[in-house]
């Protein structure tokens, strides 16, 4: 029987939680949400509502939008183009920033602060700046060329209006992104776990692929979702560092809608990229299972 007193007048050990799991649930704190549910449904699923029911009427009620996404050869190339240039920076983020991380762990703090400071500082000049300054850089009269013209004899190489071009300007800007969730998810490692597995008998690599890297995988995921789904939608590095045949998703979205005024075919593209973004969050969650995606953030 619950809730009874035993003997000296003390309730049995089961009584509070038995009228716990009784008394009813209290959702006036829910009532806080309300506020911020208001806005996010006013400024972001309102226009995103619109971009799909667009999607499917314009000009016309069907399906006809998609179809001419999913058949047109222009379409697919495009798409192809996006993905692979978003997983071609992705992959050269993570080379780049994985090493880094891991020297932001072992330095001093004042080394760490001036390295946080080197990956901080480029978020805080305009991306506009900074492309426009590649742009100056791999021109075919510009420095890059010049010094190679002068030290090695060759001559000029074509940087810009490149594919080449377009990823490196994405990597400069997305290598913050990747830095910092490995950062986090490494700075949390026990250093004494790698001469541990060193003293049983593993080699560094060994060690390094079996126990260290293993334990980084948190980091390594949130940090390749997040470039790389940055980089599916990139806009302003494409349109000044490319060229018509570097066109990726963004740029054709904007062609459509500016140019050509298909709202339909526009934000059609904008829904599949959206579906490919949440099915990619899915499928890393699945694979991420049993450790939080996001670096910092304990999962319960």
């Amino acid at each position: 029987m619950t809730g009874t007193t035993v003997a000296g007048g003390r309730t049995a050990p089961g009584a509070d939680a038995d009228e716990q799991q009784r008394a009813p649930r209290n959702w006036r704190p829910l009532l806080l949400l309300v506020p911020a549910f208001v806005i996010v449904s006013l400024f972001f699923l309102a226009p995103l509502v619109d971009v799909f029911i667009r999607s499917v009427t314009d000009p016309q009620p069907g399906l006809q939008n998609y179809r001419w996404l999913f058949t047109t050869e222009a379409n697919i190339a495009v798409v192809a183009r996006t993905f692979g240039t978003a997983l071609l920076v992705t992959v050269v983020c993570l080379l780049l920033a994985y090493p880094y991380a891991y020297l932001m762990t072992i330095v001093s703090d004042r080394t760490r602060g001036v390295l946080q400071l080197f990956v901080m500082l480029p978020l805080w000049t305009s991306i506009l700046v900074r492309t426009l300054a590649w742009m100056v850089l791999l021109q075919d009269t510009g420095p890059i060329n010049g010094l190679l013209e002068a030290w090695f004899g060759i001559g000029p190489i074509p940087l810009i209006r490149t594919t080449f071009g377009v990823a490196l300007g994405m990597c400069q800007v997305l290598l913050p992104f990747m830095v910092l969730p490995l950062y986090s998810s490494m700075a949390k490692i026990d250093k004494r776990l790698l001469p541990a597995a060193s003293n049983l008998g593993a080699n560094p690599v060994t060690a390094f692929f079996t126990v260290y890297l293993p334990l980084s995988r948190p980091g390594i995921f949130a940090g390749s979702v997040t470039v790389f789904i940055l980089g599916l939608g990139f806009y302003i590095i494409p349109a000044l560092l490319g060229s018509s045949k570097e066109i990726m998703v963004s740029a054709l979205i904007q062609q459509q809608i500016s140019v050509f005024l298909m709202w339909g075919h526009g934000t059609a593209l904008g829904i599949f990229l959206l579906v490919c973004t949440i099915l990619l969050l899915v499928i890393v969650t699945r694979l991420n299972r049993g450790a939080s995606l996001f670096p910092g953030v304990e999962k319960r």
